[in-house]
């Protein structure tokens, strides 16, 4: 059995650039939406003709698509992802835009029929709105208040619990926008690390669970977090889903 030490080494030395989460297998595991985001986005990917994926990280859930519109832009705020994405998407003659969660989309109005993004970080809905085109779809998966929140208080303390993220603000916030929500459905997912190693991949990939996180700054609860999976096996936090798909009026 790898010690304490060992495995934060391990955790400190892993790349954490991207959405590939491949490195988590029999370190982690998180259940999955019973709707299946990926293949419902491909569907729909199939069936346009100029679409649109924001905050698409290093482009690994946009490149499984089976069929590519004629059309395909990506927006990703982060260089190094902005280029995994680049490589991701080349085979489907995708272009990637380098813009940040919180820029103005740098596309005309109209522009896109389907709009989609898994898991951003945050939405403009007010934009959204403008680059759609009349009768165009916003469809995505995103990540319900309170997720990971067994997580964030082992780790930081008791913390409140936001209600930005919650699906029914979404669903205000888009119809405020002139977007008709025609979807809105979420779930609650069991999520479980086997090792502290995988706690710190997870806490430099996913950083908003806990800001500003470094493993000096929270070395004593890492420890705390590694005698509490030997004592008790798999931490167990929880994740929340909502998958949302809405229309700009025709």
């Amino acid at each position: 059995m790898a010690s304490f030490e060992e495995l934060v080494a391990e955790g400190e030395s892993v790349a954490v650039e991207g959405w590939d989460f491949s490195w988590f297998a029999g370190r982690a595991t998180e259940q999955r939406p019973s709707w299946g985001y990926a293949r419902l986005m491909g569907e729909r990917m199939a069936r346009a003709e100029r679409a649109l994926d924001l905050q698409t990280g290093g482009g690994e859930v946009l490149s499984s698509i089976p069929k590519a519109p004629p059309v395909l832009v990506a927006t990703e705020g982060w260089a190094p992802n902005a280029a995994l994405a680049r490589k991701h998407l080349a085979p489907l003659g995708g272009r990637v835009v380098e813009a940040g969660e919180n820029d103005d989309l740098p596309f005309d109005d109209g522009t896109f029929d389907l709009v989609v993004s898994r898991h951003p970080v945050t939405i403009r809905w007010a934009e959204v709105a403008r680059v759609l085109a009349p009768g165009g779809t916003y469809f995505s998966q995103q990540v319900g208040a309170g997720s990971l929140r067994e997580l964030t208080d082992f780790m930081m303390g008791p913390q409140p619990v936001s209600q930005v993220r919650a699906p029914e603000r979404a669903r205000t916030a888009a119809t405020e926008a002139g977007l008709i929500v025609q979807d809105l459905r979420s779930e609650a997912l069991r999520i479980e690390f086997f090792d502290v190693a995988a706690v710190i991949v997870f806490l430099r990939k996913v950083i908003w669970t806990v800001p500003q996180f470094t493993v000096p700054a929270y070395y004593d609860r890492l420890r705390a977090m590694h005698d509490h999976i030997n004592r008790y096996g798999p931490f167990i936090a929880h994740s929340y889903r909502f998958l949302f798909d809405a229309q700009k009026p025709a």
